[in-house]
């Protein structure tokens, strides 16, 4: 999926605009996986301190390559499944666009297909407040934490949210300027690594400065702050529907794997009588599904999973259980 995620974008960005950040245990394999990537753009991580802090990262670096502060970033993760291309190119092309004006903050927003629990939500604003001269970009009124399922099916029906994919644009400088403002230990300590980029004082300032940055999203450290303060930050959403799924749930499985709607979706044989909309995955057994719908089946060799598709996302609540008994061989 990394290499999708370069392939993917190669008409838009050259891989040598390609900037990966990773931890030490995966820079070999990225390295091999995309060669066209100078060796040099893969960063690592000396811990692990999520995306406030991993494009600090890229952004120090950005800045030793072009000191102005005007390079346009594109924050995309890897791990995304995008099942029209051509039209993702065109949304951020689009979105690459409005980034380049002063201030502003761009993220792509997908049209939920269920009441998920697991995302996190854009609110758009319900009036343009002033923005960039593009039709398909509007205002963000806020950003939601992701919210129960009876508040998810509110959030749908209202029409107004989006699933936060978490693919971002903006100018290195409004980044930089939005990383001051509202995380201001985080912004000092970036500086101190961007001074020594190029040098052999980098990696003992890395180790030095990067284990003390804040442990926080850029969604709740910039995005959301941004969002409550339009004097200084302008951000704006892009509607994007282009079949995307970060396949993080079962759910997220079916709805990849499924031909049509109440399908059963099995990785082995089955049979199913008056069955429908369910998720079997039991490569090794034999499967029988009756009078039953919305299940997600999964069968391994030592442990049985069986849940409703609508709960999927609560499977990460059974590995904290698992954790917590230190029944670490079911992980």
């Amino acid at each position: 999926m990394l290499v999708q995620t370069v392939e993917r974008l190669a008409p838009i960005f050259a891989p040598s605009h390609s900037w990966v950040v990773t931890n030490s245990e995966q820079a070999d394999a990225v390295s091999r996986e995309l060669p066209r990537v100078p060796r040099r753009h893969v960063l690592i991580e000396p811990a692990g301190r999520n995306t406030a802090a991993a494009i600090g990262l890229a952004a120090a670096h950005l800045l030793h390559e072009d000191p102005s502060g005007d390079a346009l970033m594109a924050v995309l993760p890897a791990d995304a499944f995008i099942g029209k291309p051509a039209r993702y190119r065109q949304l951020v092309r689009a979105a690459l666009k409005v980034a380049a004006q002063p201030g502003a903050l761009v993220v792509l927003g997908i049209a939920p297909t269920r009441p998920e629990t697991g995302y996190g939500y854009i609110e758009r604003a319900s009036a343009r407040r002033s923005g960039p001269k593009s039709e398909i970009a509007g205002a963000v009124r806020r950003f939601t934490e992701k919210p129960s399922a009876a508040l998810a099916r509110t959030y749908i029906a209202s029409g107004r949210y989006l699933w936060n994919a978490g693919m971002f644009f903006w100018r290195l400088s409004t980044y930089l300027e939005n990383l001051q403002r509202h995380l201001p230990k985080t912004y000092a300590a970036v500086m101190r690594i961007a001074e020594t980029v190029g040098t052999s004082k980098y990696s003992a300032a890395l180790r030095r400065e990067y284990s003390q940055l804040e442990n926080i999203s850029v969604d709740y450290a910039l995005l959301e702050p941004a969002s409550r303060d339009p004097k200084h930050s302008r951000v704006f959403v892009i509607p994007a529907s282009i079949d995307w799924s970060d396949i993080g749930s079962w759910a997220a499985v079916y709805e990849l794997l499924a031909k049509k709607p109440g399908a059963n979706v099995s990785s082995g044989p089955i049979l199913t009588l008056d069955a429908a909309g369910n998720l079997i995955w039991s490569p090794s057994k034999f499967v029988a599904a009756v009078g039953v719908s919305g299940l997600v089946i999964v069968e391994t060799p030592d442990a049985l999973l069986v849940c409703s598709r609508e709960r999927a996302q609560d499977v990460g609540n059974v590995v904290k259980w698992l954790e917590k008994q230190r029944l670490h061989k079911l992980l």
